[in-house]
């Protein structure tokens, strides 16, 4: 068995994880509960979202009102950027980029176990 590098070490550390266990982000997206936590797992821990981007990577058609439910609901508080880019027809277009500065990734992360808790009571419940 070989054993891990310090790189790779480090490299797992900045994975997100809930209650001490390493959860590899990729994995978070796949199994996120809901429309709003793929959208705050893709921010945590791959980046930046506009809206069309947003539709493609996570299914979210109306970011515009999923960033709001997540400032207001949630505490967070998200970067907004203007930026053009072309629409679906090419054509020029304004949009919002929406970021989430590392000070708010502490608070995303309670965000996100308080979701995936939610999900796992309630398939508990169901079963």
């Amino acid at each position: 068995m070989k054993k891990a590098t310090r790189s790779e070490e480090q490299g797992s550390q900045s994975h997100g994880h809930f209650n001490s266990i390493i959860i590899d982000p990729a994995q978070l997206l796949r199994t996120a509960p809901s429309k709003i936590a793929r959208v705050l797992v893709y921010l945590r821990h791959f980046g930046s979202l506009n809206r069309f981007e947003a539709a493609r990577q996570v299914g979210d058609t109306c970011l515009n009102s999923t960033i709001p439910a997540l400032e207001n609901n949630h505490g967070l508080t998200f970067e907004h950027m203007p930026e053009k880019t072309a629409n679906h027809w090419g054509e020029p277009c304004d949009v919002k980029r929406y970021r989430l500065p590392e000070s708010q990734h502490a608070q995303a992360d309670k965000v996100l176990a308080l979701m995936f808790a939610r999900r796992a009571k309630a398939q508990k419940a169901a079963a």
